[in-house]
This record gives structure tokens, C-alpha cells and sequence, in this order.
């Protein structure tokens, strides 16, 4: 299911909104997707292939994962590199550079 949306690397393009068959996004008031319909995401990973800066993870499991579990956390999925990491197994956007896949760092509270 989709858990993360990193805004810090979203360029509001709107490419996970039209991709996604069931409708899981809307537009926030920034621009930036927001996760609207959790439960009714697939786990297809049409977002995070379609994404052209990586912001977007996909756990691969067909239910949400629990508040704390380590593929909601950012730093996390950051560390492990899995940002983007199911666009890169399917070898789309060969080439990008260290830009559109800039470093991040969550906000610390």
C-alpha cells in the first residue's frame, strides 16, 4: 500500500493523481498529493513507478501497515534507499541525476 509521500522532493505534477486506478490521491491545498483513500489503494505501484522525482513508497502489502512500523518512517525508507526503489527494479528513468533524486531530511519534532 502507498505509505509515504515525501513533499520535499514532489513537484506537484499530479502523475501519481492520473495513474492511480482506484483514486487513492487528491491534490493538497499546496499542490502536494495527499494520501485521501488509503484503504483503497491496490499495491499496483503505478505511483511509485510513474513518479519523476522518487517521492512516493509503496510497501508491498495489500493492508496499511500499523502507526511506527519502519515503511511509514521516512528516515527509514530514506536510509534503506527505497524511495523510487521499485521504479529503478524496472530499470525506468535510467540516467536521472543526483537532483531530481535529491537528498532529504524529515523534520526532526
Amino acid at each position: 500500500m502507498i505509505e509515504i509521500i515525501a513533499g520535499e522532493r514532489c513537484i506537484a505534477c499530479d502523475k501519481c493523481i492520473d495513474v492511480c486506478p482506484t483514486r487513492v490521491f487528491d491534490r493538497g491545498a499546496d499542490g502536494i498529493p495527499v494520501i485521501a483513500r488509503h484503504d483503497s489503494c491496490q499495491t499496483c505501484f503505478q505511483c511509485e513507478a510513474y513518479c519523476p522525482t522518487d517521492a512516493l513508497f509503496v510497501a508491498p502489502t495489500l493492508e496499511p501497515l500499523p502507526e511506527g512500523a519502519p515503511l511509514r518512517d521516512l528516515t527509514h525508507v530514506l536510509d534503506a534507499d527505497l524511495l523510487g526503489s521499485y521504479r529503478r527494479s524496472l530499470g525506468w528513468g535510467r540516467g536521472r541525476t543526483l537532483g531530481a533524486r535529491k537528498a532529504i531530511q524529515p523534520e526532526m519534532p
